[in-house]
């Protein structure tokens, strides 16, 4: 199962908008959709938001599901307020941590504006986030060399030329070689395709 492949599922539950991280390491997803609107994504990421979120906060020492609106964290920013502010009034967190020394988190915001999530609602996210998180690389069809090659080269900052010359192939080659991976990784830029290849160990 890919994120892609659950955006519809999200919206219906969500509509009022959402944000999936995928495997969360020290710095940032794998994978991230976000839907929430940009008026709110602006006001957000101007007033660094994340910093002071308690749903952030939350996911940091939890794990499972809650609803917002059960959330006792300190919220001296009024963040939550301003979720409400903008049509935000109910919702979820939904969080899944992976057992290891470096553990990697899988997350979700999810917001409606109409009426508070149903425990099968979040059941259902907790149990797609748990999918999507533990889809390791092994269930996937791998790269095939071809886009294997043409990523790590673009991994090590080459231009398209240079992968071009280095495969002793075409641009257009080159291209169409990492329009695929593209696609194979759910990726917005050849530059995405690479970083989420690398994070899952497939450019070694």
């Amino acid at each position: 199962m890919r994120l892609a492949e659950c955006k519809a599922l999200f919206e219906s539950i969500a509509p009022a908008g959402f944000y999936v991280a995928l495997r969360l390491g020290f710095m940032s997803p794998e994978e991230e959709i976000n839907t929430f609107r940009p008026e709110w994504i602006d006001f957000y990421t101007a007033r660094g938001l994340a910093l002071h979120d308690p749903l952030m906060r939350w996911i940091y020492s939890n794990c499972g599901t809650a609803r917002w609106s059960a959330l006792t964290t300190d919220d001296p920013l009024e963040v939550m307020t301003a979720y409400s502010d903008y049509g935000m009034r109910y919702g979820a967190v939904v969080c899944v941590s992976s057992d290891e020394a470096r553990p990697r988190r899988t997350f979700g915001y999810f917001s409606r504006a109409d009426r508070e999530l149903s425990q099968s609602e979040l059941n259902e996210l907790d149990a797609r986030l748990r999918s999507l998180h533990f889809h390791t690389t092994q269930q996937e069809e791998p790269l095939t060399k071809a886009q294997t090659e043409a990523l790590r080269l673009l991994s090590q900052g080459m231009r398209l030329r240079e992968i071009a010359h280095a495969l002793d192939i075409s641009e257009s080659a080159v291209k169409a070689r990492l329009k695929s991976a593209m696609a194979r990784m759910d990726a917005r830029t050849p530059a995405q395709a690479a970083t989420i290849a690398s994070k899952r160990g497939l450019l070694r």
